[in-house]
């Protein structure tokens, strides 16, 4: 819910956009919530990322479609990243939406930014409020030989680039094989950054996308190149969703991986349980429940869910393993062996361990009353 466009690096599983443009709240909210109002009642549920630095018009819209409906089926997310992570996530979001319970995408909102490096190059950090930034880094920004490289992903960071020690000092690594995404305003020159980062991340494929219109105001000033480096593993969204401990919300159903739930704020949850992830062999159809739009094809059947007010039985977890066809994180990139096609890259700090095969002579078991 902001003016950021889509990578298009997950192909036609795209988040729905509204930009909220107009001149007064009405203007700019009635878009998000006739949206709203149509997905509620074909019995869908709308999760709404925003951005966390960008939230008064898109938490007015929020409680607008809320109320227009009397639902708690709408949730709204911030999420502090930039403009390029933020539609990089929205999208994998919308990929996943059709074969994950939505209070599993909820929860993914938070856990993807922690498997990207993401962040810029910044020629000058003295307009930089989105990030914390000391006052030596201010003074810093008026030497004309100095720049910096700030991170928002995994972890917000802001330090001088020097390329001596950039390898060392980098925050995240993400699992090889890695793909890296740019922008930055036709103006700019990226030489600097043509020659540090990814000779350090190593990309196998790099992407340059068109600048964010909201580049600018994150960034705090128009010399910057920013970017995001994530893995293309076949299996790394697997990872992420697989890391993820949710419980079950004792009001609306819904996984829930940090209280309030999401959808309903109840602080109440039932037994803890995981959802094994299921990523599709094929590019998915429309979701609408994230914001996506209508496509050619088939709709997911949608999910029913309780009517507001009233409190569902507790659903059982989701049994299954995730296959081992490649998910949206880019360009097919040869896999692992079979052998090796269900086990983490060992150098992924959050990657789930391989679960052993079972052994042939199963131990002896004990039972009581």
């Amino acid at each position: 819910m902001a003016d950021i466009p889509s990578t298009g690096h997950v192909g036609e599983a795209e988040a729905r956009r509204f930009p909220l443009h107009g001149d007064g709240p009405g203007a700019r909210s009635s878009a998000f919530v006739t949206f709203a109002i149509d997905q509620v009642r074909a019995g869908r549920k709308v999760i709404a990322l925003y951005p966390a630095w960008r939230a008064e018009d898109a938490q007015r819209a929020i409680n607008f479609a809320r109320g227009a409906l009397r639902t708690d089926r709408i949730a709204g997310i911030s999420v502090d990243l930039s403009p390029l992570a933020l539609s990089l996530i929205a999208d994998q979001l919308a990929y996943l939406a059709p074969y994950l319970p939505p209070g599993m995408i909820a929860a993914l909102s938070r856990e993807l930014p922690k498997h990207l490096l993401a962040g810029a190059w910044l020629r000058t950090v003295s307009n930089l409020s989105t990030l914390p930034t000391s006052m030596r880094q201010h003074v810093g920004s008026y030497a004309p030989s100095v720049s910096f490289l700030a991170f928002c992903a995994p972890s917000a960071q802001v330090g001088r680039l020097r390329p001596d020690e950039l390898a060392s000092r980098l925050p995240f690594r993400p699992v090889r094989p890695v793909q890296l995404l740019y922008s930055t305003p036709d103006s700019v020159t990226t030489r600097t950054f043509d020659d540090n980062l990814p000779r350090v991340i190593q990309p196998v494929a790099t992407r340059r996308l068109p600048a964010q219109p909201l580049g600018n105001t994150y960034w705090g000033t128009g010399k910057y190149v920013e970017f995001v480096a994530l893995s293309a593993h076949p299996q790394a969204l697997a990872y992420a969703a697989g890391s993820i401990k949710t419980s079950t919300c004792a009001w609306c159903g819904e996984p829930m991986a940090a209280r309030p739930c999401p959808f309903c704020s109840a602080n109440t949850a039932g037994r803890t349980t995981y959802v094994p992830p299921a990523p599709p062999a094929h590019s998915p159809g429309p979701a609408p429940s994230l914001h996506r739009e209508s496509r050619q094809g088939p709709a997911p059947r949608p999910r029913p869910g309780p009517v507001s007010g009233e409190v569902p039985e507790p659903k059982p977890p989701r049994t299954g393993a995730p296959p081992s066809d490649p998910s949206p994180t880019g360009a097919p990139v040869p896999g692992p062996p079979p052998h090796e096609a269900a086990r983490p890259h060992p150098t992924h700090p959050q990657a789930t361990p391989a679960r052993r095969s079972p052994s042939p002579h199963p131990e002896p078991r004990t039972y009581s009353r």
